[in-house]
């Protein structure tokens, strides 16, 4: 096994350790994929408790907690599991009992292992959820004592934001603080314009909607929504989006009125980025639009948002309103195309440690 110049001196300080002395693990490169959350179950206190460490995150929630935490736990934790939890049990995944994002952050971690291995077996590839379980505290941990020195730390959100990809950054960092013997840390930044990234998006949207019944007359690029607030402030999400869909408008060879940029997940009263996906969907059902198709640039796993909101209540509104033939386009997944961007994404940023 190939080792760094720091693991080899190691080495030899180790072979002069005393008999007695605590075993060491080194010599080791962790990568750690690290996705949104998902509940345990989906009953009333396992989205309650998922629920609250979300909406407790103040990367997530910037309002001052004097006015958020009565609103939180009085209003929100006691109406919002109930509707939550069923919309988690229509996407679950039964045979394995979790969340699809689940499933697929797993096998993402799984294959990338498996192809990363053969050329650099020192990497230990492993994955973890910001809210929820694995922690990031308990695979940083896992790494650690698996003898990673290194740690790259890769917040699985093509697009930054402070409430996404700050917050998995937090985690690890501060899961780094109660080590007494703590990794190098690196964390890998937005890809939201990598060509590697544009191509997979390009290539899955044609070969879906090459597999359709039905031609779309448009498809729409939906990405999670965002505090109009927070941009205003000084996050790059929503410039990150802009870009996103205008390299993917020109790799499909489409224009602006093919293929349109909207914003889904609200939540509570404030304005957020727009324009908002179900306005949008049900607006151009009333314009006469007949065939729809929708993709989730921002999302690299199937999730809720994607299997739930999108696929089914953008669906119904599109019907209700008078269009006829809709499609949600799957993310990348652990498909061939979404494997290649991690991949890619994986070895740029490891790049002077293998």
């Amino acid at each position: 096994m190939e080792k760094t110049a720091s693991s080899r001196a190691f080495a030899g300080a180790t072979a002069k350790l005393p008999a007695n002395h605590p075993p060491v693990a080194f010599g080791k490169i962790g990568v750690l994929l690290v996705n949104l959350g998902t509940p345990d179950a989906t009953d009333y206190w396992s989205m309650r408790r998922y629920l609250k460490e979300f909406l407790s995150d103040r990367r997530v929630i910037e309002v001052p907690r004097l006015i958020w935490w009565p609103i939180l736990n009085l209003i929100v934790l006691t109406k919002r599991p109930k509707p939550s939890g069923a919309a988690y049990d229509l996407i679950w995944n039964r045979e394995l009992d979790e969340s699809p994002l689940r499933t697929i952050t797993r096998a993402q971690a799984e294959k990338l292992a498996e192809s990363i291995d053969t050329s650099h077996p020192q990497i230990v590839v492993d994955w973890a959820m910001r809210y929820g379980n694995p922690s990031i505290a308990a695979r940083m941990e896992s790494l650690t004592k698996q003898g990673c020195e290194r740690v790259l730390v890769f917040p699985l959100y093509p697009q930054y934001a402070a409430a996404t990809t700050a917050t998995v950054n937090d985690k690890a960092f501060e899961a780094a603080m109660a080590m007494r013997w703590q990794p190098a840390l690196r964390t890998v930044p937005a890809y939201h314009d990598d060509p590697v990234y544009i191509e997979a998006l390009a290539d899955s949207v044609r070969t879906h909607v090459a597999a359709l019944p039905f031609e779309p007359e448009v498809v729409i690029a939906s990405f999670h929504g965002l505090p109009k607030e927070y941009f205003d402030k000084g996050d790059p999400y929503h410039c990150h989006c802009q870009k996103t869909t205008r390299l993917l408008r020109e790799a499909l060879g489409w224009d602006d009125k093919k293929l349109v940029l909207t914003f889904q997940s609200r939540f509570g009263k404030a304005e957020w980025l727009q324009p908002y996906t179900d306005k949008t969907v049900e607006q151009m059902a009333r314009d006469g639009v007949r065939q729809m198709a929708i993709v989730t640039p921002g999302f690299v796993s199937d999730c809720v948002e994607t299997l739930e909101e999108i696929a089914e209540q953008n669906k119904e509104f599109f019907l209700e309103a008078g269009g006829e033939e809709f499609a949600a386009i799957p993310c990348l997944n652990d498909s061939e195309e979404g494997m290649r961007v991690i991949e890619a994404v994986v070895r740029r940023e490891l790049a002077g440690w293998i």
